[in-house]
C-alpha cells in the first residue's frame, strides 16, 4: 500500500552553517564593534547575546537572513523571552523545533479525514503516516497540506509505492 511521511525536521547542517556565518558577519561589521554579539549553537537550541535589545534584534535579524539564504525554513526557530544577565548585556533562548506536536497531528490527521480524500493518517510518534490505495490520492493529500498547514514547515519524505 503506498504511504509516505509527514515530517517537520531541520537541517542541522544548514542551521550549524547559517550559525557560523551570521557569526562571522556580526564579527566584522562596524556596529558590533568592541560588543559581546554572537550566536551559540548546543544540539537543537541557538542562544543569541547581545548587549542591548536592540543589538540583540539586529542579531537575531542577521540570523534569520542567513538561514534563509540556506534555505532553512525559519518558522522552525521557536523563539524565548529576553533575558538580562549582568549589566547592560542581553541573551535569548531560540530552540530549533524538531517533530510535529501532537496537537498539530491531530489537526493533520483531521485535515485529511475532512477532505473525504480516499487516504488514511495516522499518528506515528513525531510524524504522521497517510496510506492510501492510490499514487495520485496521497499527490493530492500532500497539495491539501501544503495548501492548508501554514503555520508549520512541513516536509514529505519516506514516499513508497
Amino acid at each position: 500500500m503506498p504511504s509516505f511521511d509527514v515530517v517537520c525536521e531541520a537541517n542541522l547542517v544548514e542551521v550549524k552553517n547559517a550559525v557560523d556565518q551570521a557569526n562571522k558577519e556580526i564579527s566584522t561589521r562596524f556596529d558590533f564593534k568592541g560588543t559581546d554579539a554572537r550566536v551559540e549553537q548546543k544540539e537543537r537550541e541557538l542562544t543569541a547575546y547581545a548587549d542591548s535589545d536592540f543589538q540583540l534584534n539586529q542579531v537575531r535579524d542577521v540570523l534569520t537572513g542567513k538561514m534563509v539564504k540556506r534555505n532553512v525554513d525559519v518558522r522552525f526557530l521557536d523563539i524565548g523571552k529576553v533575558e538580562k544577565i549582568g549589566g547592560d548585556k542581553v541573551k535569548q533562548v531560540i530552540k530549533i523545533r524538531n517533530g510535529i506536536e501532537t496537537e498539530d497531528a491531530k489537526k493533520i490527521t483531521r485535515i485529511i479525514k475532512d477532505s473525504k480524500m480516499k487516504v488514511q493518517a495516522s499518528i506515528q510518534g513525531d510524524a504522521v503516516r497517510v496510506q492510501g490505495t492510490k499514487r495520485d490520492d496521497l499527490q493530492a493529500a500532500i497539495a491539501l497540506l501544503r495548501k492548508e498547514v501554514t503555520d508549520l514547515p512541513l516536509e514529505f519524505n519516506n514516499f513508497r509505492d
